[in-house]
């Protein structure tokens, strides 16, 4: 059975967002096809979807390699994030659905108890489906794709240091739930951009294998595609 690019895709892309191919590492396909026992053929389609998401550079005459973000390109992630986040808010206020409405308060509802219960690593996870719940309300799937690749290359680019005060963070995240159930774009956004912003100080670099993050010189294409 042929297994479908997309799942190679994504398996290669979590290696590389967790550490495994260090940055800079040079992939090659049939190494890559070993490790998931797979032909090169959807391998070399992977990394081709992989190059357009900014994951992995293709060097004349060196093949495919991880690629090595600036500082000020990881910084540039947040910054994305910062925008595009409370512009998803606004639409899912506009066009989310009853089902996405029942989604985002049961996981409300999950991560408050868990941060009264200080389950550190539960909150990390329902973190990242409240927002992308919220992502997929909004009724856009470009803007669903963007922000679910902007989370993966934060992923890859920081470390996020657990919150003084959890309760806080989910009762952050149920007030904008609660202006998404009341259609208030405005207030959703305006909250959204608030919750962004306390975030930020949570945020640290991770240096690469060789201590250092490299300083801008080579644009790392950033083109938004998604399997």
């Amino acid at each position: 059975m042929r297994i479908p690019a997309h799942s190679v895709c994504t398996a290669i892309r979590d290696d590389i967002v967790s550490g495994v191919y260090e940055r800079g590492g040079r992939l090659t396909e049939e190494q890559l096809a070993r490790r998931y026992g797979v032909s090169r053929v959807p391998v070399r389609e992977a990394l081709r979807t992989l190059e357009s998401e900014g994951f992995v550079v293709t060097r004349r005459h060196a093949g495919a390699h991880v690629a090595e973000p600036t500082e000020q390109e990881a910084a540039d992630l947040l910054d994305m994030r910062s925008l595009l986040e409370p512009l998803g808010a606004a639409r899912a206020a506009q066009r989310r659905t009853d089902a996405h409405l029942k989604v985002l308060r049961g996981l409300v509802r999950l991560g408050q108890e868990r941060a009264r219960r200080g389950q550190g690593e539960d909150l990390r996870s329902l973190g990242g489906w409240f927002h992308e719940t919220l992502a997929q309300a909004s009724g856009s799937p470009p803007l669903t794709a963007l922000l679910t690749q902007l989370r993966h290359k934060i992923a890859w680019m920081y470390a996020v240091d657990q919150p003084a005060q959890p309760v806080e963070v989910w009762a952050e995240r149920g007030a904008i739930v609660d202006a998404v159930a009341r259609g208030d774009a405005e207030r959703a956004r305006a909250l959204t951009v608030l919750h962004a912003e306390r975030s930020l100080p949570l945020h640290r670099l991770k240096k690469p294998a060789g201590g250092r993050v490299r300083v801008s010189q080579h644009p790392v294409n950033t083109a938004s595609a998604r399997n």
